[in-house]
């Protein structure tokens, strides 16, 4: 803490430049939208997110839920009030909910898994029983099984390579997997493909319980009997309905077969407690689990296969539900077909206060404040649409329907989207498209954090460098650039960035409010203003930061977006893909000849009973002249534009017009319309969530994956398709030049 406070001082004392520049803007329309700012900033009231949550939260608001309607007509209700444009966009999805759930060990120590969470009297909302969804993942397949058990650790690709060499197999078996380590649905994904019938997935005590600290009502952590709920449909195919991909949910739409759709799980899957994970654990026999491996029960880890059999079914009422997305207009007066879009969503596994409320009602208080700007003579010159979407907690099933069913207006329109979801005390994060990163850092530098007084850009570069190692240290000394993170998969800008091409960031605070109440049934307003935000200072921290985006957006002279830092960032991209084949090929060889050696070995000795997995085959040298060259081309467009960027500013307004037009469309270059391999969806050759790491993102990705499932002829197919992508892309940037180019004569 000491070390912090001396790099907050350091920070301190270091003189803050006042710039009245802003990208983007005239130097006198600058100075307005600054003091705009600030009365954007001094109008913002924390008591209305308190009051505001208070109600949200207040019963359970899952889809298809009482609440969850309630929910919606109250924020219509606020928007039209403060005189948003606001309707209630329906449609009707696939949302199962569970009829049976039976999970229990047999044998000589039998057990009954309780499946239960316990009310608590100091959570007020921890009793209303008979409206919370019981603990379950959604999408699961419905089942009857009974096999022995194995643990699998995190459930990746990589513990299984780790099983095959302690000869653990788990066809035919049933395993049990801790959280974490990718995304949920990757569990039962990678378990079906090796032969499993069944899978749990518990929440270890090391991750969010008590190795992490004290446990809820004491502390902020996971107690004994808390689950994880969470939809376990493989996503990284393809995200919403599962029934419609591609187009809106309408009542009307076409629907798949149930028994047609890919995304829904193969296998029954159950969340599970660490209370109940306990017994099944310690009935397991086998090899000792890997250090790596091993959680925070007091047991010895073992991989198994168990002694004793479990039984696991699983039954699921496969209902289609209504849910309702919240959409609320402000006309803008210079360019009302240009739309600046903002969305968290509003329904939640249980009563959801951090997840996903807590980014709810800052998303709303910003909304307020920039309505009441409005009466008192300020200007929108773009239309701002915010949005509170249902159903993203099963699959992102609002935000993907509205922005499938209107996508060629959107296409049209949407200049970019901003997104949030929970939201607690610390330090800023962000990830998005990085044309919109300098943009981003402008911001980031005018929002006062509220625990230290410095920018909250100040305060996460003193924290990365108080955590740091010494090498990172000396690399990041000076440079406080924020770098945004790539945006994978786990929240609602999926529609937005990855199917349509729209520029997309999502943001929210975070680092000093961990617990382990994340979707269950102590995700309650009583926790959250304990343990997350009192006083929800960082909620208004979160309106201040979202809130400037779309203000400097919508109001923008000359769209706020960077070509040079985009080109650097995919050129970065390159060189890792560069990186990892060599990798590939060292490590390849390195295993082969140990193969080789140890059959070598074999042949002298054969009784030393070697069982050689077989050599990899060989790794070729792929060819990214193409695209080398291409980004080569890019490099020289974006450094060009940059430089003359802001004589954009100079512009007649009809010359602006036509500058801005191709500025906000220049993502959707970034679109193929074939998609990725095997996930046509998935449509943005920049960013995609893995398809085995779910939530984590990869970088092009088209060609990444295939490098990483040695199909070579993938990688290199998808090297051109890149290629012409940065074409295409770099076909933009010229001719937003050539509106900028003073003409010579």
């Amino acid at each position: 803490m000491r070390r912090f406070n001396f790099v907050l001082m350091f920070l301190l004392s270091t003189p803050f430049i006042n710039a009245q520049k802003i990208m983007g803007f005239t130097e006198s329309n600058a100075k307005s939208q600054l003091e705009w700012e600030k009365q954007f900033d001094a109008h913002l009231n924390a008591k209305n997110l308190d009051t505001w949550m208070q109600f949200l939260t207040s019963r359970p608001h899952h889809v298809g839920s009482v609440q969850g309607k309630a929910n919606a007509e109250y924020m219509a209700n606020l928007f039209r009030s403060w005189g948003y444009q606001t309707e209630i966009a329906g449609y009707h999805v696939l949302f199962p909910t569970p009829k049976t759930r039976v999970l229990e060990l047999l044998g000589s120590k039998p057990y009954k898994a309780k499946l239960e969470e316990s009310t608590l009297k100091e959570d007020k909302t921890s009793g209303q029983k008979s409206e919370q969804l019981p603990t379950y993942n959604i999408y699961s397949a419905d089942g009857d099984v009974t096999a022995e058990l194995v643990f699998v650790n995190r459930g990746v690709p990589a513990d299984y390579d780790e099983l095959e060499k302690m000869g653990v197999s788990v066809k035919g078996k049933i395993v049990i997997a801790k959280y974490g380590g990718s995304w949920r649905g990757i569990k039962p994904k990678v378990a079906y493909e090796h032969g499993a019938i069944g899978c749990i997935i518990y929440s270890d005590p090391e991750d969010d319980g008590y190795r992490a600290g004290d446990v809820y009502p004491e502390g902020p952590f996971r107690p004994k009997d808390g689950v994880q709920r969470g939809s376990v449909m493989d996503m990284p195919v393809y995200p919403g309905d599962p029934l419609t991909p591609g187009i809106g949910a309408t009542k009307d739409a076409r629907r798949l077969n149930r028994e047609d759709v890919t995304t829904i799980m193969k296998i029954p899957v159950i969340p599970i407690s660490y209370e109940d994970a306990l017994p099944l654990l310690q009935s397991l026999n086998g090899p000792v689990a890997p250090a790596a491996w091993r959680g925070g029960l007091p047991v010895t880890y073992h991989v198994g296969p168990s002694k004793d059999k479990v039984h696991l079914k699983l039954q699921f009422n496969w209902d289609i539900k209504p849910l309702y997305n919240v959409i609320a207009k402000m006309q803008g007066t210079e360019f009302p077909d240009e739309w600046i879009i903002r969305g968290n969503h509003h329904d939640g596994w249980v009563n959801g206060a951090t997840d996903p409320i807590s980014g709810m009602v800052a998303e709303m208080e910003e909304a307020r404040v920039i309505a009441e700007m409005i009466k008192k003579g300020f200007k929108l010159k773009r239309t701002v649409v915010y949005c509170a979407w249902d159903g993203e907690e099963p699959a992102l099933l609002g935000s993907t329907e509205w922005a499938e069913h209107n996508q060629d207006e959107l296409r049209k329109k949407a200049v970019a989207y901003i997104n949030t979801d929970g939201n607690s005390r610390g330090f800023i994060g962000v990830g998005g498209s990085h044309s919109l990163e300098p943009f981003f850092n402008e911001i980031a530098e005018a929002v006062i954090d509220p625990q230290t007084g410095v920018s909250i850009k100040e305060r996460r570069y003193a924290n990365q460098m108080v955590n740091a190692d010494k090498a990172t240290r000396t690399r990041l000394m000076g440079n406080k650039n924020i770098k945004l993170s790539a945006l994978g998969a786990g929240s609602d800008w999926s529609g937005f960035l990855q199917f349509l091409g729209i520029a997309s960031l999502n943001l929210g605070f975070g680092g000093e409010g961990s617990g382990g109440e994340y979707h269950s049934i102590y995700d309650s307003y009583d926790h959250f203003t304990r343990f997350k935000d009192p006083g929800f200072q960082y909620g208004i921290a979160l309106s201040k930061t979202a809130g400037r985006a779309m203000l400097r957006l919508a109001n923008a002279d000359v769209l706020p977006i960077d070509f040079n830092t985009f080109y650097k960032t995919v050129n970065d991209y390159v060189g890792e893909l560069k990186t990892l084949l060599e990798n590939t090929r060292a490590e390849t060889e390195q295993e082969n000849k140990m193969i080789t050696d140890k059959l070598f070995d074999l042949a002298k000795d054969p009784k030393k009973g070697f069982q050689s997995p077989k050599p990899k085959g060989h790794v070729p040298y792929l060819n990214f002249s193409e695209l080398e060259n291409k980004m080569a081309e890019l490099k020289t467009s974006a450094e060009e534009f940059q430089k003359i960027y802001v004589n954009g500013t100079q512009l007649s307004p009809e010359k602006r017009k036509e500058l801005n037009a191709i500025l906000f469309r220049v993502e959707r270059a970034l679109i193929n319309d074939k998609g990725l391999p095997r996930r046509s969806w998935y449509k943005h050759q920049i960013y995609a969530p893995g398809f085995y790491t779910g939530y984590g993102v990869k970088t092009l990705p088209g060609i990444r994956e295939g490098i990483e499932e040695r199909n070579w002829k993938e990688a290199q197919d998808n090297i051109e398709v890149v290629a012409k992508t940065v074409e295409a892309y770099t076909s933009q940037v010229k001719q937003a030049t050539s509106i900028v180019k003073p003409k010579t004569f």
